[in-house]
């Protein structure tokens, strides 16, 4: 079992999450998985990682605040895209099978960073960092060419992803998931393929950038000691397994 002391949002802020009573299962022939959030509270703006070891539920946490995954029970489940907006309500959302405009919303206002990248390996440093600005319709305005520079990869810009670096790679992944300005980036476990220096450094880009661009971050990890410097709010998390490991329960809340 582990525990973490969380601190509240930021006051002021409006939130750009509101989770009440969400509870997702997995079931298997042999095991069975539960994560409960009884109470989940995200300002807009805030830095937030979710501390764990691998099997804890924390890609399956991203995955439901990404609208990938739907929960298996719901209390209250909201989401305000921007500022000025009114929140969403998420649950009707699933409840109507809504599954495009749910679609919709994670490509506007979400961008995700996976652990391994996830770069297309046929485009350019430049036509990945470029993706979702594309598929949004954005015109070309000089963010790629800032992202890259703040990123140090300006040199790399029509290289295929197979000629970086995995440090590299990552710092594509991530100006890839901050050129079209979401509203908040989702990221599992960003640097566990770096070496510690590497990772710190990769880290440091990212959060500055999200300051820069006052971007919310949720940052799923399992090394809390290279991040806790950089300010991110911790939230409480809690894993129970029985003694045959057959069934394994987490809360989190925050």
């Amino acid at each position: 079992m582990s525990s973490a002391i969380s601190t509240a949002p930021q006051s002021g802020a409006p939130l750009i999450y509101h989770l009440r009573d969400v509870v997702k299962t997995r079931e298997a022939k042999d095991a069975a998985f539960t994560l409960r959030i009884p109470s989940l509270q995200i300002a807009m703006g805030e830095k937030i990682a979710l501390i764990g070891e691998s099997g804890s539920g924390k890609s399956t946490l991203l995955d439901m605040l990404a609208f990938i995954l739907q929960p298996s029970e719901i209390g209250a489940f909201s989401f305000r895209p921007e500022r000025d907006e009114q929140p969403l309500n998420i649950q009707a959302y699933w409840k109507k099978g809504k599954i495009n405009e749910l679609g919709d919303l994670r490509k506007r206002y979400i961008g995700y960073v996976m652990q391994n990248g996830g770069l297309l390996p046929y485009l350019t440093v430049r036509d990945n960092m470029n993706l979702c600005r594309s598929v949004l319709g954005l015109r070309p305005d000089g963010m790629v060419e800032h992202l890259a520079d703040e990123l140090g990869i300006t040199a790399h810009l029509n290289k295929l992803p197979d000629a970086l670096s995995t440090g590299e790679r990552q710092r594509v992944a991530i100006g890839r998931a901050v050129a079209h300005r979401p509203s908040i980036v989702i990221a599992d476990e960003p640097t566990a393929s770096l070496d510690p220096y590497a990772a710190e450094k990769v880290m440091s880009m990212f959060i500055g950038l999200a300051e820069e661009f006052d971007i919310t971050v949720i940052l799923a990890s399992h090394a809390w000691d290279h991040i806790k410097q950089l300010g991110l709010r911790r939230l409480t998390h809690r894993t129970i397994r029985n003694h045959n490991k057959m069934f394994t329960e987490t809360v989190v809340t925050g």
